[in-house]
């Protein structure tokens, strides 16, 4: 009897121990997932290795054409000439940097504005085509760089929670110059995030119109949990304690948690006009986020696209013709242009 204790106690110090080792471990990964993901300062971070949203340059997809290479490189060179420098003080006190772009049609119809917003770790040029295909409908484009990418001042990257507040302070730097702007939002990735947020902020300016939201995840908590489990090939339970975890550090250092970046619980107070667009060939961001946007948005007019076959942000390349019918039509009918 005293040996089977004996026995059965070493088992359990050995079972506790290792619980212990493997506690310590998970922990001391999200560490290192956090500054990995999010820490634009760490020289091995993701932020400072490869950008994940793409300009047109098959971006996600390998396999997937690119058939509208000639109207990048002509955006590209409009946007490098065209671009005015802009930039705004963020609540928390960084210098944010943007891009200001004029219409690029003969009659413009004023008081029209277009803010696009770029994608984890990009840059507002990524952003050409875009702004390109508004300012050509009479929008005055602005393209402001994320906290801590490109000119912008930051450390951490807020998966469109603190882009949000940013965004919010980049409309409100509008409306003062003009009290009739009428404005419309597009975001990429992790800029369609940020606009889904923003949609659903209460604070939105009555001068948002619409917004149109490209290859968006649904919430951070899920984007991160689905990473962890391909990239790091972890189960389910052992994804989701790491997410948990490194949600703690990012509140310690970057002042937000993973849970309050979520697009479905901002979604379910917009009210304007929204386009959900995606990629079924998304191996970023899973192509079922645009089901669990479009379901979680209360806005009574909202729409949405998936694009055949194409990588992530790369459904403009992959089907142009199909993407700005669809994109030119919903903004020109909301906008009545």
């Amino acid at each position: 009897m005293k040996q089977t204790t004996k026995n059965t106690m070493i088992a359990m110090g050995t079972a506790t121990a290792a619980a212990g080792i493997a506690v310590g471990s998970t922990i001391a990964a999200a560490h290192v997932l956090f500054r990995f993901a999010l820490d634009t300062k760490k020289p091995w971070s993701i932020p400072n290795r490869q950008p994940e949203s793409g300009n047109g340059n098959n971006n996600g997809n390998d396999q997937a054409p690119v058939r509208d290479a000639d109207d990048i490189a002509r955006s590209e060179a409009w946007f490098d000439e065209a671009k005015q420098p802009v930039t705004l003080r963020s609540r928390d006190g960084l210098r944010l940097h943007g891009w200001l772009l004029d219409p690029d049609c003969a009659s413009p119809t004023p008081h029209l504005y277009a803010i696009c917003c770029h994608g984890y770790t990009g840059e507002p040029r990524e952003m050409a085509k875009w702004a390109h295909h508004y300012a050509k409908l009479g929008f005055t484009v602005l393209v402001p760089a994320l906290r801590a990418h490109e000119l912008s001042e930051g450390r951490y990257i807020g998966m469109g929670w603190l882009e949000h507040f940013d965004l919010l302070d980049w409309l409100d730097l509008i409306v003062k110059a003009d009290a009739q702007a009428r404005v419309l939002l597009h975001g990429n990735s992790m800029g369609a995030a940020t606009v889904m947020m923003t949609a659903g902020d209460a604070r939105l300016p009555r001068n948002v119109v619409a917004a149109v939201c490209d290859c968006g995840y649904s919430s951070t908590v899920r984007q991160f949990t689905d990473t962890a489990m391909t990239m790091f090939r972890l189960p389910l339970p052992l994804a989701s304690l790491m997410v948990m975890l490194t949600s703690r550090v990012c509140w310690k250092h970057a002042g937000y948690r993973f849970e309050d970046a979520s697009c479905t619980r901002a979604l379910r107070h917009a009210t304007i006009p929204m386009l959900f667009i995606h990629g079924s060939a998304d191996d970023f961001v899973s192509p079922a986020s645009i089901n669990r946007n479009y379901t979680a948005c209360a806005s009574i007019h909202r729409e949405k696209l998936l694009v055949p076959g194409a990588g992530h942000t790369m459904s403009a390349s992959t089907a142009p013709d199909v993407y700005w019918r669809k994109v030119t039509g919903f903004v020109r009918g909301v906008f009545e242009l």
